[in-house]
């Protein structure tokens, strides 16, 4: 018997880190499309009506950086400086360089282009395998931005914020606990319609009657007022929601960033490979859930460290799926980008609402083990 309460958020495509992360695997995706060997580390700040944009670009491809940036901006749809950005007039720094040639002379060979610690995890308590809190985080943000785009409410603005607390029962989910929403708006909003248009039009939508009861808490914009948001209420950096981008702090996270890093960054393409791992192993039977963690040295091919846990879920002992894994799949920083195609300009699709579970990216696909 193990109950508990877990709780994790996701933010929308407007939320500041989340505009940066965009913008940063847009310009990743360009280079791609025109030369699949780029190598790419870009990081964008956003702040009062200006981007900054800095890294380390190593490509064939002709690429403008700054039309990239407008054109990201305008699609989320920030166009007022006055509560947010504007595409049209704020203004883009760019400081770019190339990639330093000893990081350069490892990765060249087929090393890691870094040393660092990844962790892959998965779970059968939903159907694509993620836990079941950020994935009712990352529907009701990703609904927010439906109901804006496609005017159901109209007079949202593209910045906001999702949280679900799960009630779960013997180790497995009950009942939703608490739901919270704060999302930017119009100042001519009536706040309390905005409130009964939230509930009904996106909380409702998203989750699932059977978990919702007479206890199950809604609060929407908790103080009452967000017109202030996108980069002018708050900054903006790449790499800052890494849980958002994982598994909602359920599983344990290496740390490293995601956004902005071609695939010869272990931190991304070894990040992926795990999650697709764990989630075989489980889609399989062979477990109920299941975490992976990896190690790698910068220059080095081989990982130094596999470890698997499987809470105690496994049909067979760990040891035995450990060297399943270590005979399936290659773990080289080279073997894990031609066997997920990592080279293709496919990141831009990966921003946002997680990393994972979409079951278009090439990680979800479900194998034979």
């Amino acid at each position: 018997m193990k109950n508990y309460f877990f709780t994790s958020e996701s933010v929308t495509e407007g939320h500041p880190d989340k505009l940066c992360d965009y913008i940063s695997d847009n310009i990743l995706d360009e280079c791609l499309k025109q030369d699949e060997n780029s190598r790419v580390a870009v990081e964008t700040f956003a702040s009062k009506n200006k981007i900054t944009i800095a890294g380390q670009i190593t490509t064939k491809a002709q690429i403008n950086v700054e039309e990239i940036t407008r054109n990201v901006i305008k699609e989320i749809g920030y166009d007022n400086e006055q509560t947010d950005i504007d595409y049209r007039t704020c203004k883009i720094d760019i400081n770019i360089t190339k990639q330093s040639p000893d990081i350069a002379m490892g990765v060249d060979i087929g090393g890691a282009g870094d040393q660092g610690i990844m962790f892959g995890y998965a779970s059968d308590e939903t159907e694509n395998y993620m836990p079941f809190a950020i994935n009712l985080a990352h529907k009701l943000a990703e609904r927010l931005t439906q109901v804006r785009k496609n005017n159901e409410i109209p007079y949202l603005r593209p910045d906001g914020k999702t949280q679900v607390t799960v009630e779960y029962e013997n180790d497995r989910p009950k009942r939703v606990e608490t739901v919270l929403i704060s999302n930017q708006h119009l100042e001519s909003a009536n706040i309390e319609q905005m409130k009964q248009d939230i509930i009904e039009k996106v909380v409702k939508t998203v989750i699932p009657k059977q978990y919702m009861d007479e206890n199950t808490k809604i609060y929407v914009n908790p103080t009452g007022r967000f017109v202030i948001g996108g980069p002018l209420g708050d900054t903006g950096l790449t790499g800052r929601k890494i849980i958002v981008d994982t598994y909602g702090g359920y599983s344990r996270n290496g740390g490293g960033a995601f956004s902005g890093k071609d695939a010869s960054k272990v931190d991304r393409s070894a990040s992926y490979m795990l999650r697709h791992i764990a989630k075989n192993i489980v889609a399989n039977g062979l477990a109920q859930k299941c975490e992976i963690q990896i190690s790698y040295a910068i220059g080095m091919e081989e990982p130094l460290s596999l470890y698997i846990d499987t809470f105690g879920t496994s049909k067979i002992p760990e040891q035995e799926i450990i060297n399943l894994v270590k005979h399936k799949f290659d773990l080289s920083p080279n073997g894990i980008i031609k066997y997920l195609q990592l080279k293709q300009p496919i990141y831009s699709k990966t921003t946002n609402y997680g990393h994972f579970g979409k079951e278009e990216m090439p990680w979800e696909k479900i194998v034979e083990l």
